[in-house]
């Protein structure tokens, strides 16, 4: 394990691929004028190789070479 990897927790939306899940990830990000806070999410794919996550799971991600 990396020390420098990044961790993401995210809710699994897809897995209709073979070994592969979309894992939709949210974070909170302040308006620059409003100072409100917004919800903004990206969709990343990761490995799942025993086909072993359903959708709605909440998983960890981490990148890797």
């Amino acid at each position: 394990m990396d020390r420098n990897a990044q961790r993401m927790v995210g809710k699994v939306i897809s897995n209709a691929m073979d070994k592969t899940v979309v894992v939709s990830v949210e974070r909170l990000v302040k308006h620059k004028l409003y100072k409100k806070y917004m919800k903004r999410s990206k969709k990343y794919y990761a490995h799942d190789p025993q086909n072993a996550c359903s959708v709605g799971d909440i998983v960890v991600i981490e990148e890797s070479k």
